[in-house]
């Protein structure tokens, strides 16, 4: 078997960090990493930033069901379109996918634009409305900037990003001017003035 539900288990009550974080240390498990735990996270309806020692059982069997189809049905369809060169060219973005690397485009289950958290180098790709009840889940760069403004829920944060798109495509063009401080080479006249 890909992955023991009792060791399954077993590893996830010592865990005291997120789902995703657990997920993506190798030496935990060897070879989900960044991407295909956005695909099993999504697949088992759980928040990447739940605790992993506080699943219940229910929750730890979707998992280990997410976890072991989400790799079985990869490694098949990776192995077809690379034929005998696997696992050379692969990369971790793929048009197949449901949520990594399709930020703001449609869950494929709810039709609810995915979304994303940004964190060092890596990021997280999730459906608020499939795994998190409908809230949004904050990115530590920008919730430190918007602060109490940081919108709770994913109508809030839709209906502010299309009331900001509505007032730059409706504000007059300004004309387009020169930096200043720079002067024509040939007369030494301002530039743009």
């Amino acid at each position: 078997p890909l992955m023991r539900y009792s060791s399954t288990t077993c590893k996830f009550k010592l865990f005291k960090l997120s789902l995703k974080r657990a997920l993506t240390e190798p030496a935990r498990f060897a070879g989900i990493g960044n991407a295909y735990s956005d695909e099993i996270l999504w697949r088992a309806r759980l928040s990447p930033t739940k605790i992993a020692n506080r699943l219940d059982a229910a929750e730890t069997k979707r998992l280990h069901r997410a976890a072991a189809g989400v790799l079985t049905e990869w490694a098949a369809r990776l192995r077809q379109e690379s034929g005998p060169d696997f696992p050379a060219g692969v990369t971790a973005f793929r048009p197949g996918m449901a949520v990594h690397g399709k930020f703001r485009e449609p869950c494929p289950k709810c039709g609810a634009p995915v979304q994303r958290i940004a964190r060092a180098e890596n990021e997280c790709n999730y459906c608020p409305t499939c795994q998190t009840g409908g809230r949004l889940l904050r990115d530590r760069a920008l919730s430190r900037l918007l602060k109490k403004t940081w919108p709770k829920t994913l109508a809030e944060a839709e209906r502010r990003r299309r009331a900001s798109t509505d007032l730059l495509s409706s504000a007059p063009s300004l004309p387009r001017r020169g930096r200043p401080g720079r002067h024509d080479a040939d007369s030494g006249d301002p530039v743009g003035g």
